[in-house]
């Protein structure tokens, strides 16, 4: 595989890359917070501020990497047992509910960054910006609707194939 493949698969995965990095941090993080404060008496001060900021992070980078790849939970034992017809008008009826709560979730995270934006504010300790915390939302919100689209779209076309086929 060469340079330009592998680059290019990296950056089709830099929200797993991302998430990762920040769930490492987290553990070894925390992991260390209960060392110093516990073995060593000096617990970090700052570390709870970081460990909002992973966890934010962690919860949408990933979600946004769970649309791409289709490993969001769902309960699909119902709707296999109607027919394939039916199965693709339910899709798309889960597709449109999926895509409108992410549209809503949008908007509202854009309104809630754009707050903190104007208040300037930042956490107590770091003074890390909560912007710059929250702001991964609107980008990965973005990312899930453009990823559930293209994923419902191909999952549309491969039940139209088998229904295809079958008659």
């Amino acid at each position: 595989m060469n340079n330009k493949n592998k680059v290019l698969i990296l950056l089709g995965n830099l929200d797993i890359v991302v998430a990762g990095v920040a769930l490492a941090t987290l553990v070894t993080l925390t992991f260390m917070g209960v060392v110093m404060r516990y073995g060593m008496n000096q617990p970090f001060t700052w570390l709870e501020e970081v460990q909002l900021w992973c966890m934010v992070w962690i919860v949408y980078v990933a979600a946004g990497a769970a649309f791409r790849t289709g490993n969001h939970v769902a309960i699909e034992m119902v709707v296999d047992m109607f027919p394939v017809k039916i199965q693709k008008v339910i899709d798309i009826l889960i597709a449109l509910v999926v895509f409108f709560v992410l549209s809503y979730l949008f908007v509202q995270s854009i309104g809630y960054v754009r707050l903190f934006l104007m208040n300037e504010r930042t956490t107590n300790m770091l003074s890390i910006p909560y912007s710059l915390i929250y702001g991964i939302v609107p980008i990965s919100v973005a990312s899930m609707v453009i990823s559930y689209i293209f994923a419902t779209y191909q999952e549309i076309k491969k039940i139209g194939d088998v229904v295809e086929v079958r008659e």
